[in-house]
């Protein structure tokens, strides 16, 4: 499967380890490391997930409070958000018209 991060996706999670990089040490690092784990569980296991209203799936982190909001076209991931889960709910929801 290929695995396609949007702009906003990236710049989300960039921002959130910085703000935990300055916390403490090694902490930013942490949320990259499980993002990517839950990014690697969501190539093998796409579907397991309910579809929510939107048409899109999320995976929570076990740590972090973020979630990562995704679709599957084809054999393409698209991971649309790495969103704080408790601000602004699915303000992301209109980048799903940005990859058709």
């Amino acid at each position: 499967m290929i695995i396609r991060v949007v702009p906003e996706a990236r710049r989300e999670l960039q921002g959130a380890a910085d703000l935990y990089e300055k916390q403490q040490s090694g902490l930013g690092r942490r949320l990259w490391q499980e993002t990517d784990e839950h990014i690697a569980w969501i190539a093998q296991h796409g579907e397991v997930p309910r579809l929510r209203f939107g048409g899109y799936r999320r995976v929570n982190l076990r740590i972090f409070p973020y979630y990562i909001a995704y679709i599957v076209r084809g054999n393409v991931l698209w991971i649309l958000a790495i969103a704080h889960s408790h601000r602004r709910p699915d303000y992301w929801i209109d980048r799903k018209q940005m990859i058709g």
